[in-house]
Formats: C-alpha cells, structure tokens, sequence
C-alpha cells in the first residue's frame, strides 16, 4: 500500500478533496494512506509561527525551516520515504512518466510551499525531489500537491473499476488520447465514425492510433519532439 504524507500550513484546503471521488475510494480499499500534517503543530512558540521575513529584505513571508525539519524528521523516525517532493514552480515539470515512477514507490512526503516558498536549507537538505505543475505561481502548493495525489491513485493497481482505462490515458503512450463516442450513433446528423461500430478491434485500435497521431502532432507536437 502506498503512503502518501502531506505537509502543509493550511491543511483544511486539503480535506474535502481528499475525501472524494476515486482518492476516497482508494483509501477505502486500503490501496493508499494518506495522512495531513498541519505545520503548525510542529512550531515551538505560543503564536505557532511558521513564517518570517527573509533575511536581505525584500517582499513576502517564507516558510521556517525549524518547523518543517521537525515535521519531516519525525516522520523519518516512523519509516523509510522514497521521495521527499517539494511543490514549487521551479521544479521538474510534473508528467504521466513521473506519475507511472510514483505509483510504485512505497512512502512520499509531499511539502507544500506557501508566501514567497521555504527556506533554501529545506531544499538542500531535507528535499529529494521538487516538482512544478506549470509555469505559473499559485498561493500555495496543496492544489499541486492534490494534482499528484489524483494523479498518482488512480494508477494503483485495484482503484479503477476498470484498470485497462488508466492504459490508455492521454500520455501513456507519449500521444494524446483518440476521440471517443458513446449512444447515439447518430445525433443532429453527427455520427460516429463507422470503424468504431464495426466490431472489427484491430482496425480499431489502427484507427484510434493514427487518430491520436493526429491529434497530437496538431495539437501537441512538442510530445512527440520529447518522446
């Protein structure tokens, strides 16, 4: 069973997600355990503070590094993590291979940044890998860190009904995913293309690999410059 634990300094945020759709139901299986940190539980003051001001000026708050090592030696006292991930922006950009890689380890931490990000000593030392869901700047990392929880879960073995679903996802194969249909066949003239409702499957799947081709060289041609 994957372990996955989360730090952060607002993990109200993280509640309602975690308890939703397919991660609640992994949780139920005991496919992944998932456990919320409060950061503030880990300071030694009265005002429980996890923030201050950088050294040298400047704007912004940055997170402590005395409440984050706490937290995060603590739980290496409790068992052996594969990766220590901390959300930032200017981390390894976040894809389905990395995603593929995760769903096999064992136990992650996950570090949410806040303000203006973490003092540089966590990264040196504390943290294995960072990781950033797009060239963008959010107030925090625990909407990235639920994009790889999601993202994650639902590759464990035993979480989808059907598992031969998260094998053809878009990116699996380094191609965006084929058009897909369902009832009607036929709807305001619009039809569904003949070959999908031939019943002949390897001219389907023929048909379904030339179409994400397609679509990705239309749409994603960079995909296929990185495969």
């Amino acid at each position: 069973m994957l372990r996955i634990d989360i730090i952060s300094c607002l993990p109200d945020l993280l509640s309602s997600p975690l308890e939703g759709s397919i991660v609640k139901r992994a949780q139920q299986r005991a496919k992944v355990q998932i456990a919320v940190h409060s950061l503030r539980d880990y300071t030694t003051d009265s005002h429980r503070t996890v923030d201050d001001e950088p050294y040298g000026g400047g704007g912004g708050m940055v997170l402590k590094v005395e409440p984050v090592d706490r937290c995060i030696q603590t739980l290496f006292a409790e068992r052996d993590y594969d990766e220590v991930i901390f959300l930032s922006p200017d981390g390894t950009p976040w894809t389905q291979t990395l995603a593929n890689r995760y769903s096999l380890y064992q136990n992650l931490i996950l570090l949410c940044g806040h303000y203006k990000g973490v003092d540089e000593r966590v990264r040196e030392h504390l943290v294995t890998q960072e990781i950033s869901v797009g060239d963008y700047v959010l107030t925090g990392g625990e909407l990235p860190a639920l994009i790889l929880v999601d993202s994650v879960v639902r590759l464990l073995p035993g979480v989808l009904n059907n598992e031969s679903s998260a094998l053809s996802d878009s990116f699996q194969d380094g191609l965006l995913g084929a058009p897909v249909y369902t009832r009607p066949a036929e709807y305001k003239g619009w039809k569904v293309p003949e070959i999908l409702r031939s019943g002949h499957e390897a001219k389907i799947e023929a048909w379904r690999y030339k179409e994400s081709l397609k679509r990705t060289k239309s749409r994603r041609p960079d995909s296929l410059s990185s495969s």
